[in-house]
């Protein structure tokens, strides 16, 4: 095993992870439930890039758009499947059961357009879209849309950074997630701050949809689902609700599936991520960088 090699497969892949449990961590921070229509938002990233690309728009345009159209998704996601319960103080399981319904609609959706365009469920990106010769460097052979992919993944979670922590619509987003009635007596609106974080959320997901397609040059309406177990070991390893940590958690889960894969066998790559979460979930369930919660009587 070139263990050189197997660090960058596993960096380049932790990235997507990372931005995948971005979206993840942000709902859940925000509004303190799991979108579990996140997994069909990722999808939905590879599949408005690829119509993108196919009607002739380059990469570099595409891809903002696709993340915006992803964005887009994600707030209709927001108004259709959370507002009304939340407008009518449902239980946070209601919402965490409509998210699944909203996750099955959007799957169905794409599958039916799938079939209408391609007759097929699945579709392939150019292979002549982005070179595919590989770098070599210090003994280990990079392909460019690794590097690709660890660059912006990387611009991203800054972006990301610097608006939460440097900018008052992320103060805002912070005070919400504190306490939502706090916020809404400072003068805060609530709804507009669940509307961004959404539409953050989902173009973060959509980038990385958009990204684990064009690095397996493959999209289909069920890619989404192939994740959403390691999106949720990535939080849930992270910290639910740290942003930090699901970035920390995705690069982790990532190294274990590549390392796994290469000392065993892919065929177990999945089953060894879901004993990751159960370990987690048994001895330290507030993660690696969360804070175990009191409850008062």
């Amino acid at each position: 095993m070139n263990f050189a090699q197997q660090i960058v497969n596993a960096v380049s892949l932790g990235a997507i992870y990372a931005l995948f449990a971005l979206g993840y961590a942000l709902v859940f921070s925000v509004l303190g439930v799991l979108n579990l229509a996140h997994s069909a938002i990722f999808m939905s990233g590879a599949f408005f890039g690829l119509l993108l690309l196919q009607a002739g728009l380059p990469l570099m345009l595409a891809f903002p758009l696709a993340m915006i159209a992803s964005g887009i998704l994600g707030v209709v996601l927001e108004r259709v499947a959370f507002y009304p319960l939340r407008r009518r103080n449902a239980p946070r399981i209601s919402q965490l059961i409509s998210s699944i319904g909203a996750a099955i609609l959007i799957v169905n959706i794409v599958q039916l357009i799938f079939n209408n365009l391609y007759n097929s469920t699945e579709q392939y990106f150019p292979r002549d879209l982005i070179p595919t010769e590989p770098i070599q460097f210090a003994g280990v052979a990079i392909q460019p849309i690794r590097l690709l992919i660890l660059v912006v993944a990387l611009a991203l979670m800054v972006l990301l950074q610097l608006l939460v922590t440097r900018t008052r619509t992320g103060l805002a987003m912070r005070a919400v997630a504190f306490d939502q009635r706090v916020a809404s007596l400072l003068g805060i609106n609530t709804g507009q701050i669940f509307l961004l974080t959404f539409f953050l959320a989902g173009a973060l997901g959509g980038a990385g949809g958009l990204l684990y397609g064009l690095a397996f040059t493959r999209v289909t309406p069920f890619m989404g689902q192939e994740i959403a177990l390691v999106g949720l070991t990535a939080i849930v390893l992270g910290g639910l609700g740290n942003v930090q940590g699901a970035v920390i958690g995705g690069f982790i889960v990532a190294a274990l599936q590549t390392f796994s894969t290469a000392v065993v066998s892919s065929s177990y790559r999945d089953a060894i991520v879901f004993i990751l979460f159960f370990l987690v979930l048994l001895f330290r369930p507030q993660g690696l960088l969360g804070q175990a919660r009191q409850d008062k009587v």
